[in-house]
């Protein structure tokens, strides 16, 4: 049962949430986030995307949003100012590096303007549907600074990336938190780093607090985000795993059955689906 009166700021995932499979945002999605902006409604999305490649994507939800990006490393508020940054320290990443990961894996640094990786990947590259935030392929051995947003490798099969992220972390687990944003994506980011916490800054800006938000999201870096929210939702299309650990939350319509716009239509606007 959700609590309408309290709910005042709306906070959502991109991927696999706002987004649809084609990572696009729907008419009707933007056509509900712009009412509630003119209902009053705080606006937040938060991703694990890059900001420049999450911003020209909230720019067509048409209404102002504070923006979360690198699963919390980056804040930028409705007119795009910087709020707060986080790197990764070179060193750190220099010793993940260093462990001679397989080049089967695609591997990721994703910096402030552009990303380098060890190979081209056309998987990773299909989610820019404007390539705002272009690739660099380099050889890690040759590059001296290695601090990144976020460090973040990619395989098809993700047992093989579980062994990786066990791997690393056995040498590193007080260095790094890390979270499979979809099964074939695992990122790294520094301990102090995360969705909520992020979040937690924009709320405390903006005197509200988690009780007063509504949260939607489909993966496991947004677990905490899930946990912290006054009322969180699952969408239907989020990975078993996320569901069953979280089964206490309600699951709602698929990103691509545009769930968070529907449930907020009918749940906070009253409008009729």
């Amino acid at each position: 049962m959700i609590n309408k009166e309290r709910i005042k700021v709306i906070i959502s995932d991109l991927d696999g949430t706002l987004l649809n499979s084609e990572h696009q945002i729907s008419d009707y999605t933007k056509s509900i986030f712009q009412k509630l902006h003119q209902e009053n409604y705080l606006i937040i999305v938060a991703t694990g995307r890059h900001h420049l490649d999450a911003l020209p994507i909230v720019e067509g939800l048409g209404c102002p949003v504070y923006l979360v990006t690198s699963n919390g490393a980056r804040i930028h508020s409705p007119k795009k100012e910087l709020l707060f940054s986080f790197d990764i320290k070179s060193d750190a990443i220099k010793s993940v590096l260093a462990l001679k990961i397989d080049s089967e894996f695609t591997t990721v640094l994703f910096k402030e303007k552009v990303w380098q990786t060890n190979k081209e990947n056309k998987k990773l590259n299909s989610f820019q549907t404007v390539m705002n935030y272009p690739p660099e392929i380099v050889d890690f051995t040759t590059i001296e600074d290695l601090s990144a947003i976020k460090l973040f490798f990619t395989h098809n099969d993700h047992q093989k990336l579980v062994e990786l992220k066990d791997k690393i972390l056995a040498d590193h687990s007080d260095d790094f938190d890390y979270a499979f944003s979809l099964p074939f994506c695992l990122e790294f980011m520094d301990k102090s780093v995360d969705k909520s916490v992020a979040v937690l800054k924009i709320l405390e800006k903006e005197n509200f607090t988690f009780k007063e938000s509504i949260f939607f999201g489909d993966g496991f870096n947004d677990e905490k985000m899930l946990i912290a929210a006054g009322k969180s939702l699952i969408m239907k299309n989020a990975t078993e795993g996320l569901k069953n650990k979280l089964s206490h939350l309600e699951v709602i319509a698929t990103n691509d059955d545009d769930g968070v716009a529907k449930y907020l239509a009918h749940k906070i606007l009253n409008i009729e689906i």
